[in-house]
């Protein structure tokens, strides 16, 4: 395919580029370190099942879907200037 300047295979590797941010991102967000008996947000107890499946949590349930809502909505890509969505 034909794209100007562009070498071939560029789109797939800003692709891959992407990608591979995406999942450095996510497993920077992991939790570290022994997990925490009382919430750090609202020093609500942790329940034992939580902390022995999520190694190191630091939040209770509540505040991680709160935690989760925020980075959600202040995201650092631009979806709305991409082109897939300015063409729907």
């Amino acid at each position: 395919m034909a794209s100007g300047w562009a070498n071939d295979g560029a789109v797939q590797d800003q692709i891959d580029s992407t990608v591979d941010d995406a999942v450095a991102r996510a497993r920077r967000a992991l939790p570290t370190g022994e997990s925490l008996e009382f919430c750090e947000m609202c020093d609500e107890p942790i329940p034992e099942p939580r902390r022995k499946a999520i190694p190191g949590v630091h939040l209770c349930v509540n505040c991680q879907q709160k935690e989760d809502a925020h980075r959600a909505r202040f995201s650092p890509y631009n979806r709305r200037g991409s082109k897939d969505s300015q063409l729907r």
